[in-house]
């Protein structure tokens, strides 16, 4: 992966590094020697390196766990029916909480879903199980969910999520008059 070094007169003691592209990019102050210069591109080589090592850890520790909830709740709910060959967390959904593909088996939840309460991950994560057995959002659909008891709160959460994300936020992050 190429390295390309970015020297900059306002930056004094800092290094920074991130990717971009198929490029990592590091960041450093004019001043700094050459031999300074190739001893900090190794470090944060190196921590760029472990940092994603850590984050791709993290995401299949909790993908794992995900799919084991995905079992326990289509056991509890659904009469172990639903049974998804793949359950994820995904980062490219920003306009649903989550899909399913039944032909694939395949469950994604967005990542924005993490660190809500966990009555809310589970009602997506039902909703999307009950997708496995039936398509669309019919009454057949909406009886599966009753099952759950929580589903009513967790939509009404969600809607308020919705809801707050669209009012205006003054520009200097004070309450809004």
């Amino acid at each position: 992966m190429p390295v390309e070094i970015r020297r900059s007169a306002r930056r004094t003691r800092s290094v920074s590094a991130y990717r971009e592209g198929d490029r990592t990019i590091v960041l450093i102050p004019a001043r700094m020697s050459e031999a300074e210069e190739r001893r900090w591109v190794g470090v944060m080589l190196e921590k760029l390196a472990a940092k994603e090592k850590d984050k791709e850890r993290r995401a299949t520790r909790g993908d794992a766990e995900l799919a084991e909830r995905a079992g326990r709740l289509s056991a509890q709910y659904l009469d172990g029916r639903a049974r998804p060959d793949s359950v994820r967390w995904v980062t490219n959904q920003n306009s649903r909480w989550g899909s399913c593909t039944p032909a694939e088996g395949s469950i994604r939840l967005s990542h924005r879903l993490q660190g809500m309460p966990e009555y809310v991950v589970d009602y997506v994560l039902l909703h999307e199980l009950a997708h496995l057995l039936v398509p669309g959002h019919g009454p057949a659909f909406w009886r599966l969910l009753e099952a759950y008891p929580r589903t009513e709160r967790a939509r009404g959460y969600l809607e308020g999520v919705v809801a707050a994300a669209r009012l205006p936020h003054p520009p200097d992050g004070g309450p809004a008059a």
